[in-house]
C-alpha cells in the first residue's frame, strides 16, 4: 500500500509538469478607488461570467470589446445601482470613462475594467461611506473586494495587495477612513476572508473530517502506549480499534496533524499568490478531491501507519494552490502582499480549528459506542464516493446530474 501511495504521488507530479497555468476564478469582483488632493477616481473589475448570471446576458467567454459594447450602458447602470459613495450626507456621482479588458494568464476568464470618476467632490472627506451589493442576488457566495489603489495622504501608492473592505450579502455598507491607511482594518478583513473561505470550501472541510474521524481511537496493531487507550470497553467493540482514554492527548494529536496541513498549504499559497508557481486548476481541484478519498481510505486500510501527518502535509500542498484562487490568481501584488497572506492564512487556520473544536468533542463523547468503528468505516466509504465523484467532474471538466440533487 505504501508503494502504491508513492507511485500515485509520482504520477501526480508527472501529470503536473506539462500543464499550462490555468486556474479557476473565485466568485469575486473588485472595486478600486484612488484618492488625490481634491479628486477621486477608480475602477470596477468584474467577470463576464458574473455579468451573464446577474443580467441574463449571453456574452461569450472570453469576450472582446466589440462583444461588450452593445451592453456597456446596461452594465454600467447595473454597477451604479449597486454601488454608492457618500460622506457627511452627500452622495457622490459615479461617472464612467473608458473600458478595457484585463487578461489574466492564470485564470479561466478575463476581467472587464470599468474606469470611473467620482464627481461633485469639493474636498476629500475624512471617511467615505461605501455601499456595494453587486452580484449577491444571483450568488450568495460572491464577495466584493474594495481596495485603495492610491492615497498619497495615507502613504498608499500603487497598492494592489491589501484589501481594505470585503462586502458580502450580510455586510453591504461599510466605512473607509481616508485620512490614514488602516493596515489593521485590512489585516482583519483578510482574516475574516480566510475563515469564510474554509467554511464554504466543502472539499477542504471533508478532508479535515477524514483526518479527525479516527482521532478518538487507536489501531490495536499499532499501539505503542496502551496508557492512552481506554480498554474498559466491551470485547465486542472492534478487532481493529480501541477508544482513547483521555481527551487532551487525542486532541493535541489531531492539532499536530492539522498543523502539518497548515504548514503545507501556507507554503504553496504563498508561492501561488506571489506568482512563483501556478498550476492548472483542473489538476489542483482534482487532486484536492483525490486527497479526501485517500485520507478516507487510510481510515479503512492504513497506508502509513501512525504517519497521518504525512498525508496531511503532502496533500496540504495542493490545498494551498486551491486557496490561492482567492488572493494570487488575479495578480494581486505589492507592498502589502505578505501581510495579506499572513492574515488570510491565520483566518484559514482559525476556520480549521473551529471545525475541529466543534466536531472533536462530539466524536470523543461517542467513541465508546460499539457502532463507532462502523461510523469510521461507513463514513470513510461515503467520503470516498463523494471524492471520486468530484474527481470525475473536475478531471474531465463535466457536471454530473447527481450533484445537483445531492448538493455537491
Amino acid at each position: 500500500m505504501k508503494r502504491l501511495f508513492i507511485l500515485t504521488l509520482i504520477a501526480i507530479f508527472a501529470l503536473l509538469l506539462p500543464q499550462q497555468s490555468q486556474a479557476h476564478s473565485p466568485d469575486q469582483s473588485y472595486i478600486y478607488i484612488n484618492v488625490y488632493k481634491s479628486a477621486m477616481d477608480g475602477r470596477f473589475e468584474v467577470t463576464v461570467r458574473d455579468l451573464n448570471k446577474a443580467l441574463g446576458l449571453n456574452l461569450p467567454e472570453p469576450a472582446t470589446l466589440a462583444d461588450i459594447e452593445p451592453y456597456k450602458a446596461q452594465i454600467q447602470n447595473y454597477l451604479k445601482q449597486h454601488t454608492t459613495f457618500s460622506a457627511d450626507g452627500q452622495t457622490f456621482e459615479i461617472v464612467f470613462k473608458d473600458l478595457e479588458i484585463l487578461a489574466v494568464d492564470d485564470m479561466e476568464q478575463d476581467f472587464l475594467l470599468f474606469h470611473y470618476d467620482i464627481e461633485d467632490v469639493d474636498a476629500i472627506p475624512s471617511a467615505l461611506d461605501v455601499r456595494y451589493d453587486g452580484f449577491f442576488e444571483t450568488d450568495d457566495k460572491h464577495r466584493g473586494m474594495f481596495l485603495v489603489g492610491y492615497n498619497w495622504k495615507a502613504g498608499v501608492i500603487n497598492n494592489e495587495a491589501m484589501i481594505s473592505l470585503i462586502f458580502s450579502p450580510n455586510n453591504t455598507q461599510q466605512q473607509l477612513s481616508l485620512d490614514e491607511m488602516s493596515l489593521w482594518q485590512g489585516f482583519v478583513a483578510l482574516v475574516k476572508l480566510g475563515i469564510w473561505h474554509i467554511w464554504i470550501g466543502l472539499d477542504h472541510i471533508l478532508f479535515i473530517i477524514a483526518l479527525i474521524l479516527p482521532a478518538v481511537v487507536r489501531r490495536r496493531e499499532t499501539l505503542s502506549d496502551f496508557s492512552t487507550v481506554d480498554q474498559n470497553v466491551s470485547a465486542n467493540y472492534s478487532n481493529s480499534w480501541l477508544p482513547v482514554a483521555k481527551f487532551k492527548p487525542a486532541f493535541l494529536y489531531i492539532l499536530k496533524i492539522v498543523t502539518f496541513f497548515t504548514l503545507a498549504h501556507s507554503i504553496t499559497l504563498a508561492l501561488a499568490a506571489l506568482g512563483v508557481v501556478n498550476l492548472s486548476s483542473r489538476v489542483v481541484e482534482s487532486i484536492i478531491a483525490f486527497s479526501i478519498a485517500l485520507a478516507a481510505l487510510h481510515n479503512i486500510t492504513p497506508i502509513f501507519k501512525g504517519k497521518e501527518w504525512l498525508i496531511a502535509f503532502v496533500f496540504g500542498l495542493f490545498h494551498g494552490f486551491g486557496f490561492a484562487s482567492v488572493l494570487g490568481e488575479k495578480g494581486l501584488e505589492g507592498d502589502f502582499m505578505i501581510l495579506s497572506l499572513l492574515g488570510f492564512n491565520i483566518g484559514v487556520e482559525i476556520g480549521q480549528v473551529l471545525i475541529i473544536c466543534l466536531a472533536f468533542p462530539v466524536l470523543f463523547l461517542i467513541r465508546k459506542l460499539f457502532i463507532y468503528p462502523r461510523v469510521i468505516t461507513y463514513g470513510s466509504v461515503l467520503l470516498i464516493l463523494i471524492a471520486l465523484y468530484w474527481v470525475v467532474e473536475r478531471a474531465f471538466d463535466i457536471e454530473l446530474a447527481w450533484g445537483r440533487y445531492l448538493g455537491l
